[in-house]
């Protein structure tokens, strides 16, 4: 059983590292995307990081993944009433998490520790490893102005046209020894990019000073998942931002923002017309439900994944060997 590293954000993200998890347990590392943190009342909110924890640990809401499930919101109630800002609501629930957080930064402690300790805490026994313990912090170009992934989705309500990207503190930001070690385990079987945004949620990641030379480097099987399926995305505003940046609409155009990076795309079977044309792209591509409504949808595509990677694997033994 080899150590699997996955690059994710968002719900679906976290579905599928959850699948993982619930196949490979310790032998998991999730690198998680901080580029949408932001700060809030004095407290600095990581929704990915948190969305990634509260699933590993299956404590999150079916349907508001970055949260925890039953939670109840009189702390925001009040605080609208008192006049405070109206954004995405953090639950009575969800704000221990949020003090414990700004309670150890205030001490100097870093990100990477603090969300050790609650994987701890929560019983995951995964590494869920932030990004950077630097600040990175991705800003979206609009014919407005930039503005941060929190202003856009909350206060903008994904409204304005998407004009570019920006990840601010990215050539500075550097990789912690954690993600280091992870992606040097000796027994290291493959890396994923998971079905995440590929603009907002897993480019911060690949941003990051030696990422993709690091992942590159490592000689195992890089696979991504789509998050485009049937022309739409399966959750957030992939599909939007794409249509305004002037890409086509479709699993292939997601391939492309890896082009050089992965070994093999996983598509839905949904596109699997599409197959051929996204393997003249220099791809290996597979077509997979990608659909994870249930627990072992998420084990399902994991198992397809793995399967996958060690496909290539062999191929590419063979192929040096003649």
């Amino acid at each position: 059983m080899g150590t699997v590293v996955a690059l994710a954000g968002q719900i679906g993200g976290a579905k599928l590292a959850d699948g993982f998890y619930r196949i490979r347990g310790e032998h998991l590392a999730v690198i998680v995307n901080t580029g949408d943190d932001y700060e809030l009342l004095g407290l600095s909110i990581s929704p990915d990081v948190d969305t990634m924890l509260y699933t590993l640990a299956g404590i999150a809401d079916p349907r508001r993944g970055w949260e925890p499930v039953e939670e109840t919101f009189s702390f925001y109630d009040m605080l609208k009433r008192l006049g405070g800002p109206d954004r995405s609501p953090i639950g009575d629930r969800g704000m221990a998490m949020q003090l414990m957080r700004a309670e150890a930064l205030r001490s100097e402690r870093r990100p990477t520790d603090i969300t050790r300790d609650f994987c701890h805490a929560l019983n995951i026994t995964a590494r869920v490893l932030p990004m950077s313990n630097d600040a990175v912090r991705t800003q979206i170009l609009t014919e407005a102005g930039a503005v941060s992934y929190e202003e856009y989705f909350s206060d903008l309500q994904c409204e304005p046209v998407v004009k570019g990207f920006f990840y601010a503190g990215a050539d500075q930001a550097q990789l912690s020894e954690e993600i280091v070690n992870a992606l040097y385990a000796p027994d290291l079987e493959a890396i994923v990019i998971c079905p995440s945004n590929p603009y907002h949620t897993i480019r911060p990641i690949l941003e990051v000073q030696g990422m993709r030379e690091l992942l590159r480097s490592r000689g195992v099987p890089i696979i991504a998942v789509t998050p485009i399926v049937g022309g739409s995305a399966l959750k957030g505003s992939a599909a939007k931002m794409m249509r305004e940046l002037g890409h086509e609409v479709s699993a292939r155009s997601v391939a492309l923002e890896y082009y050089k990076l992965i070994d093999g795309f996983v598509i839905d079977v949904e596109d699997q017309a599409d197959t051929d044309g996204i393997r003249a792209s220099g791809f290996d591509v597979i077509a997979a439900p990608t659909f994870m409504r249930t627990i072992d949808d998420r084990i399902a595509l994991a198992r397809t994944v793995l399967d996958f990677a060690e496909a290539i694997r062999k191929r590419k033994l063979a192929e040096a060997d003649t």
